[in-house]
């Protein structure tokens, strides 16, 4: 089965919309190979429409003025890019196609396909919480900006129940920003304060 990986820009207070007002001064070397590795080496690409519509808006464009970023454009351009959207949708970008029928059974039938790469998600933070929740995302990549930003979408929403994540790995780069990859915990530990007072200091 496919895995399915998704990579999102945070900042310390949660935030994660418009990053490109906050984060790019602590984009720096180790950030851009952890990123090609996460979304880059995809030859899938799952996106909502406003992600879609911002790459469409800028890689093409990257791409053919043939500068610094132009070799991560074209990886973007060539993969397949399947894209969430409840409206009919119209495609300049090469390999684009709209996902087709219910979400869940559509990313089902994906992760089911032959094929030994991953699925990459960047952004498209309404179709990574219903992937999340349903079990159907393998990896979270977070790269948690210290910075507080106070305004904007946050990644979880208000719920009535918790959701268990588990650390698969973490890295601090050279500007503060921390990479923590999670993947659902179905096995998440229990316990109450008389659980965690024995780990209290004795003196």
């Amino acid at each position: 089965m496919r895995k399915i990986t998704a990579g999102l820009f945070i900042s310390l207070d949660g935030v994660i919309e418009d990053p490109q007002d906050w984060h790019f001064p602590y984009f720096n070397e180790e950030m851009g190979q952890a990123v090609d590795a996460q979304l880059g080496s995809a030859d899938t690409l799952l996106l909502g429409r406003k992600t879609y519509d911002s790459f469409a808006g800028a890689w093409p464009d990257r791409e053919q003025a043939g500068g610094d970023d132009a070799g991560f454009a074209k990886k973007l351009g060539d993969a397949r890019k399947i894209v969430v959207s409840r409206q009919d949708l119209t495609f300049t970008w090469r390999n684009s196609e709209q996902l087709r029928g219910d979400l869940i059974e559509a990313v089902t039938a994906l992760k089911n396909e032959p094929s030994a790469s991953a699925i990459g998600m960047s952004g498209s933070v309404s179709v990574v919480r219903v992937l999340l929740e349903a079990g159907l995302l393998d990896e979270l990549h977070l790269f948690v900006h210290p910075i507080a930003v106070r305004k904007g979408t946050r990644l979880f929403e208000d719920a009535d129940t918790s959701l268990p994540l588990e650390l698969v790995s973490s890295a601090t780069f050279a500007t503060g920003v921390v990479h923590l990859v999670y993947r659902r915990d179905d096995a998440a530990p229990t316990g109450d304060y008389d659980t965690a007072k024995a780990s209290l200091p004795a003196d």
